[in-house]
């Protein structure tokens, strides 16, 4: 077998390190890839794959990309789910003996991308560690961009998991074999979240392991750090750590801490009620337009995009928390003039965070120190503003930002305006700021005319008029003096040669000059350089400090986008409390009304629910709002629990510990689950998992099945929920099965709500209006005629509908559904209790006097009949 070519070897050893990635190996002014690396690339990037002389019989598969270029197919390769391994010259080629020295500087992969072309300037970009041990389940999230560090742990369950995960959207995971063992749960993280997940070896998670990187990246780690009670949690902080370690190749000090919480200092919102309520993105398209997330965002900065992301996505479960952001986006609410000039200059503040994390980690060029500069500008005007407001949490806001006038002044004295992109190539260092840069900058440009002015100063000196300054290669710059004006030399001139025709000679200024006019442009292409290094240090040291303003300034920005949301869109002051109590007048969807916005009025509801009053059974027909109803209540106690003001004219929100849908139906086909056994599977999961305190939102339990099962599961959902001793929970509860209806007189805590319908002859009116009582009704032909059904069709379905009224009307008379207490629930109606039914559901208000007229004459003949 013939031998591989050095380089070749070289590569190689490299690459058995990382196999698991795509290794962009420096040759020159190109990164090559090689083999199964070179085929992949030539596929997923659309490269031209050819083939090199490796020493082996044929030729190695080949493909390349320029250096300078390289970055943006890093980003595709990522996108696409692989790992790219970065390999450097690491050593200069002129200097070196042999074969250039190279290495893997870098390993990119989903989680630790820090290119802000690839991130999304107003999410955040987490990598996930899990580490699963028998029943516990520990979870960190980071974000190596900006430097927050979550962890958390909790007993093994399926929906814990998915709900943590979808409050936090990692794109790549790392995990112990026994997490990734569960194959239905991984497969579902992959699919459903978009997420790469991948175990780690062993020793990742071994518990001295895990104590030393612990120890190594934190200060006080054993007396400071919260640790106790989160062993789980713990390793999989430190597994994390080991990771990036591997990947990111420095030390990242911008991670200062660990923030360690538990599931009772947030509201839960699973997976798929996150879904169903559009939260923070779309259900159709997944886009943050039409979510919850983009009515309240008015952010400035994408600082604070990100952490009211973040705030929305863990709703508080403390009342003093809660109402100190309440109280805080009440006085920025009332102060136009102050939050105004606030958000002004916000706007005028880029991304500090992870600029400062570029600068830490050693990535930074000059233009990430000038948007520092630009950034820290504004401050003192901020600080001047934000110390007029007086809520606590203002004030705490405002004493946690720094002013950072001296970065501010260092920045401004030492960078150009607008600086290159490299910084080893010179031009970046403003003129007065070195007085070595400005002499060498001089010397590159003016060396010609100080030549000039020293030969003539020199011709003065010595009164000899043919002297002049030349240069060789050999003694560099000299002056020149012919024989006959030897004599005229003074002792200062140092002799270096000796011509037939005269002498050559040097002086210590010539030499001077000299040595600043040679090389003068690689000299202060590296001095240039090492003063950047210099004045990047600096503003590293001080990143405490940075990224405790870049926090407060972030927090500022969410309350100022809360109070602006909140004056634009008539929202008002929740009063948020313990009481168990949800009662809301007038309230509005928020999403829908501002959709809406210029086009149509959105017609206000009211909600009460309690103890006392816990379940409400909702009944009308398709189309006329009880879905949007129901999520609009949830989304208003979202809100409040946030700390947002909300769409009502007022609003009591006894907290709320977690929110249950279960809305809509889909197939999920790839697991081999029907509509109804994914339905049944939430109603379970509800069940399980919901308490006392928790709000849920259920619409037409029992659908995906017969009519008397689906009406049998519905009745005994209800009877579950509404039981306190089982649970007990405040429930909206919108139904198609009008003989639920009846429960409202059979079980405590249950009422009936319909939504309000004018129906005029064959055509319906949806009035949005949830009204006391339940539907006659279901008025389904009356909606497929809005939907622009066939009239053959529409015809047909009357007739076939009065024929199976009939039938029914006849098996239900012999129907009769037991409950715990023994009282039987006859579906027939008596006599004259169908015209005193009528008159209860009816809805007076809402008549004109010539309907009030036609259902007297209605009433009346039925009357006549008994």
């Amino acid at each position: 077998m013939a031998k591989l070519s050095p380089m070749m070897q070289q590569y190689f050893e490299i690459k058995e390190k990382y196999q698991d990635t795509i290794l962009f190996f420096r040759l020159g002014d190109f990164y090559e890839m090689f083999y199964e690396d070179a085929i992949t690339c030539s596929k997923e990037l659309e490269l031209t794959l050819t083939g090199k002389d490796c020493g082996q019989e044929e030729r190695a598969p080949m493909c390349g990309v320029p250096f300078h270029a390289a970055e943006q197919y890093v980003d595709k390769l990522i996108e696409k789910g692989y790992k790219v391994a970065i390999c450097e010259q690491i050593e200069d080629p002129a200097e070196a003996k042999g074969i250039v020295k190279r290495g893997v500087i870098r390993v990119v992969t989903a989680g630790t991308v820090t290119n802000s072309k690839l991130l999304d300037e107003k999410n955040n970009n987490y990598l996930c560690s899990v580490f699963c041990n028998d029943d516990v389940v520990g979870m960190a999230f980071v974000d190596v961009t900006t430097g927050d560090l979550f962890a958390t742990q909790f007993g093994y369950d399926r929906g814990d998991i998915l709900s943590e995960l979808s409050r936090y959207s990692p794109s790549e995971i790392i995990c112990n074999r026994a997490f990734i063992e569960n194959g239905s749960l991984i497969s579902f993280i992959n699919e459903r979240l978009g997420c790469f997940v991948e175990a780690e070896q062993d020793y990742f998670f071994e518990d001295e392991f895990v104590n030393q990187k612990l120890a190594n990246q934190f200060e006080g780690y054993e007396g400071e750090l919260p640790v106790n009670g989160y062993e789980c949690a713990r390793v999989a902080v430190g597994a994390m750590l080991e990771y990036l370690a591997k990947t990111q190749m420095c030390e990242l000090p911008h991670i200062k801490d660990i923030q360690f919480y538990t599931s009772e200092q947030y509201m839960d919102i699973d997976f798929s009620s996150k879904r169903n309520l559009e939260i923070t993105s779309t259900m159709r398209d997944n886009k943050r337009r039409g979510s919850l997330l983009w009515v309240l965002d008015e952010t400035e900065t994408s600082m604070g995009a990100r952490m009211l992301k973040s705030w929305i996505d863990k709703p508080l479960l403390n009342v003093t928390s809660i109402q100190n952001r309440l109280n805080a986006v009440e006085e920025l609410n009332k102060s136009t003039i102050i939050r105004s000039e606030i958000r002004e200059n916000l706007s005028k503040i880029q991304d500090i965070e992870r600029l400062i994390s570029r600068v830490v980690t050693g990535g930074a060029n000059c233009r990430d120190l000038q948007a520092l500069k630009t950034s820290f500008e504004p401050l003192p005007e901020i600080i001047k503003n934000a110390q007029m407001l007086e809520s606590t949490l203002n004030r705490s806001v405002c004493s946690q930002i720094d002013d950072m006038q001296d970065l501010c002044h260092l920045l401004e004295r030492a960078i150009i305006e607008n600086p290159p992109i490299t910084v080893k190539e010179g031009g970046i260092i403003r003129e007065g700021f070195d007085e070595n840069v400005d002499l060498y900058r001089k010397a590159m440009t003016e060396g010609k005319q100080w030549l000039a002015t020293i030969e003539q100063q020199e011709k003065e000196k010595t009164g000899i008029k043919n002297l002049k300054i030349g240069f060789n290669k050999v003694f560099g710059y000299y002056i020149e003096v012919s024989k006959s004006n030897v004599g005229l030399v003074p002792d200062t001139y140092i002799r270096k040669q000796t011509l037939t025709t005269g002498e050559r000679y040097i002086t210590g200024e010539l030499k001077e000059i000299e040595n600043n006019i040679l090389g003068a442009e690689e000299r202060i292409c590296a001095l240039e350089y090492s003063i950047f290094c210099e004045i990047r240090d600096a503003v590293s040291n001080a990143n405490t400090r940075i990224l405790q303003t870049a926090k407060a300034l972030a927090q500022l920005d969410v309350l100022c986008s809360l109070a602006e949301v909140s004056v634009k869109n008539n929202y008002i002051m929740p009063v948020v409390n313990v009481s168990g109590k949800i009662d809301i007048k007038d309230g509005r969807h928020p999403v829908v009304e501002r959709v809406l916005k210029g086009q149509q009025l959105f017609i206000p509801n009211d909600t009460f629910l309690s103890q006392a009053d816990r379940v409400s059974v909702i009944t009308g027909p398709n189309m006329a709002g009880k879905s949007t109803y129901m999520r609009q209540v949830a989304l208003i106690v979202l809100m409040a629990q946030v700390g947002s003001f909300v769409p009502a004219t007022s609003a009591e929100i006894g907290i709320v510990d977690k929110i249950f849908t279960r809305v809509g139906a889909s197939d999920d086909l790839a697991s081999g689950q029907s509509t109804f056994m994914v339905e049944m599977n939430e109603v379970a999961n509800i069940l399980n998992n919901a308490t006392k305190n928790s709000l849920l939102i259920l619409d037409e339990i029992g659908r995906g099945t017969s009519t008397y099962d689906g009406l049998s599961i519905a009745w005994a959902v209800v009877e579950y929920i509404a039981d306190l001793k089982k649970l007990g929970a405040k429930t909206l509860f919108a139904t198609h099965y009008h003989e639920l209806t009846e429960l409202e007189d059979k079980l405590e805590g249950v009422k009936n709500y319909c939504i309000a319908v004018k129906k005029r002859g064959d055509d319906i009116i949806f009035l949005r209006k949830i009204i006391r009582g339940g539907a006659d009704q279901s008025y389904g032909i009356e909606v497929a005629k809005l939907a622009g059904v066939k009239n053959d069709v529409i015809k047909r379905a009357k007739e076939i509908v009065e024929k199976l009224s009939v039938i029914n009307t006849n098996i239900n008379k012999n129907v009769k559904i037991e409950v715990e207490d023994d009282v039987q629930l006859g579906f027939e109606q008596f006599g004259g209790q169908d015209i005193i039914n009528k008159l209860q559901k009816m809805d007076v208000t809402t008549l004109t006097p010539i309907e009030a007229l036609n259902i007297l004459y209605e009433l009346k003949t039925e009357a006549d009949k008994i």
